[in-house]
């Protein structure tokens, strides 16, 4: 086809990218690489990522497991494929309103929301940089975010990972929590409440001085704490620090 190029990439993500024809020869009348991906999605999000194999998906497709392999020719491409899915389309450029504080804020706002829509998608092993197509329209909104500043290219680049990871840090931190207790048969909130009284009938206040005035102060109650507080709180220490940079650069 005239739109095929050699990337150098996996056929499968040179066809997310539009750049290879599809298969017109023996897969299952209706195969898609597309439902290939949203079959192996709605089984990670029903069953968790350890329930994604490529004979689960073809299952789910009511199709043979070899004719996948015509798709997608390894469980790892399927992976990148997937988590660009449960990313999706990134939220819109910074707009005309906004500042990059604001741009970037609400960006990382928007990551943590798909992140906790496919908790999953942290147990995927990251193996480089972003090359699939959703993924990659998320890296552009977030340097469009900072266009205006005079923040050098390597700069830009490390501004973004820095926000990203502490966002993926968080939804993984949150998503261990809720499995650990799921597994007890409880809420996520019911796990973290009363830490701070059941930690107070542990220490000895001589020895964690510190520890025991931040518990009487009743900072570990967090019943009153707004939602997302403590992730926008991080988030917000980030962005402090970005700032002075932005500002030095002028």
């Amino acid at each position: 086809m005239e739109n095929e190029r050699d990337t150098g990439l996996p056929a499968s993500i040179e066809a997310a990218w539009g750049l290879r024809g599809r298969p017109t020869k023996g897969p299952k009348r209706g195969l898609s690489l597309e439902r290939i991906v949203e079959a192996a999605v709605n089984v990670a999000d029903a069953d968790g990522l350890a329930a994604v194999s490529m004979s689960r998906v073809a299952t789910e497709l009511g199709a043979s497991t070899m004719s996948l392999y015509r798709y997608v020719s390894a469980k790892d491409e399927l992976l990148a494929l997937m988590v660009d899915a449960a990313y999706g389309p990134p939220p819109e450029p910074v707009r005309p309103d906004e500042g990059w504080r604001d741009g970037l804020e609400r960006w990382a706002r928007a990551e943590l929301a798909g992140l906790r829509r496919h908790p999953w998608v942290v147990r995927v092993p990251i193996s480089g940089p972003p090359l699939t197509p959703n993924s990659t329209a998320w890296l552009e909104v977030a340097l469009r975010a900072l266009r205006g500043t005079r923040l050098t290219g390597q700069q830009k680049m490390s501004v973004i990972l820095l926000i990203t990871s502490f966002v993926r840090s968080w939804a993984a931190l949150v998503a261990d929590i809720a499995e650990a207790a799921q597994a007890a048969g409880a809420t996520p909130d019911d796990a973290m409440a009363g830490y701070g009284r059941a930690l107070a009938g542990l220490i000895d206040p001589a020895r964690f001085p510190e520890l025991s005035e931040v518990i009487a102060a009743g900072a570990l109650d967090d019943e009153d704490e707004p939602e997302d507080g403590e992730f926008l709180f991080g988030l917000e220490r980030i962005l402090d620090g970005i700032d002075v940079l932005v500002r030095a650069r002028g």
